[in-house]
């Protein structure tokens, strides 16, 4: 086989052999090319619920091609004092810190990520409370980086992008129920440009949770159910404000579903994780999953026993903040006029899109507008 190589190598003339070494030059500058464009970069989001961590593989910054490496959550409430007296508790505030500073070396050290390619920042729902300067000053101690705290209306532009389809941009709203709020909004055309326009809401899964127990005496599923049930009125009056900010968010025939509530639902209600980034859902089963959660939680850790992703629902919400959690994702759609003939939407990514619309951003060096 040597000896056939070597004659090969002889009879080849002058100008093969240039075009090999062409070639052979071509593929290494690709794959150099390649090497260079394809980064870390790390996210953290601290949100009402818990914090968020995402780590992206960017091949491309321009054309915003890139893979989700990895994407974990650890379940640390940091919302709860925001429903009890509008501050962050400065337990929960150390907890955070801690959690933040774990996952911030990990990804320095495990995934190797430089260290300008790791953004940390604040959801929203975090941002409703009196004391965020706290938590920011916790963050810049231990980890050096001075965190942003993102506001609804930028949250639910970043959403946005990342959870609706661009052709179906003009004629769809998104509704993102969170643990802190509920944000959202819709694309419009103005001068041959698609203009955001946001909308937003101070209820949120955990904020609600919060408000209902204050009002408990007992502290039973019962009593927590009346009195959501006696709360409902002023929950549809904050959705009804809501949309009525901005009236042609109600106008939009497709409604794109996200956040934690969301998750939760589709979750409980198929047993599976979402296949495709936007799966239609009926209202009629949001409202089934709903009663089941008040009457008939049972049946849920019955099924959790058997359902890896059913379990996984229930180890980061407990039934009240479930109870909370769909009653918030129903009013919010039921408070939209005509909702029975309008086109729901599971958005998939909900939970990193705007994590991830954020770092691309800012690894752009794009200055954000609020």
């Amino acid at each position: 086989m040597s000896i056939f190589n070597i004659d090969l190598q002889q009879t080849q003339t002058p100008k093969i052999k240039n075009m090999k070494e062409k070639l052979y030059f071509l593929v290494i500058c690709l794959i150099l090319t390649y090497s260079a464009q394809a980064q870390l970069y790390g996210g953290i989001e601290i949100g009402s619920k818990g914090v968020k961590m995402t780590v992206l593989q960017v091949e491309n910054l321009k054309r915003n091609t890139y893979d989700v490496k990895e994407f974990w959550t650890e379940n640390v409430g940091i919302a709860a004092g925001i429903g009890i007296d509008g501050a962050l508790l400065q337990e929960d505030i150390d907890k955070a810190g801690a959690v933040v500073l774990t996952n911030y070396k990990k990804m320095l050290t495990e995934y190797k990520i430089e260290d300008k390619n790791i953004f940390i920042v604040g959801s929203s729902g975090v941002g409703l409370a009196t004391n965020t300067n706290d938590l920011v000053v916790k963050i810049k101690e231990l980890t050096n980086k001075k965190i942003e705290i993102i506001s609804s209306s930028l949250e639910a532009k970043l959403l946005l992008r990342g959870c609706i389809p661009p052709k179906n941009y003009l004629n769809s709203v998104i509704i993102d129920i969170g643990g802190g709020n509920t944000k959202g909004g819709y694309a419009k055309d103005v001068n041959d440009s698609s203009v955001f326009f946001p909308i937003s809401c101070d209820l949120g899964t955990v904020t609600l949770t919060e408000t209902i127990n204050k009002k408990c005496k007992q502290k039973t599923v019962f009593e927590f159910n009346e009195n959501l049930f006696d709360y409902l009125p002023t929950i549809r009056e904050g959705f009804k404000k809501m949309y009525s900010s901005r009236a042609e968010s109600q106008d939009k025939n497709n409604v794109y579903i996200s956040g934690g509530a969301a998750w939760a639902f589709y979750t409980l209600l198929t047993g599976v994780k979402a296949e495709e980034n936007f799966t239609q859902v009926q209202y009629d089963d949001i409202l089934s999953i709903r009663t089941i959660a008040e009457n008939n939680y049972q049946r849920f850790l019955t099924g959790a026993e058997s359902n890896v992703e059913m379990k996984k629902v229930l180890n980061t919400y407990q039934q009240k903040s479930l109870i909370a959690a769909f009653n918030l994702l129903e009013t919010s759609l039921e408070t939209i006029p005509n909702i029975q003939n309008k086109k729901i939407f599971f958005a998939k990514q909900g939970q990193i899109a705007w994590l991830v619309s954020y770092v691309f951003d800012n690894a752009k060096g794009v200055k954000q507008i609020y």
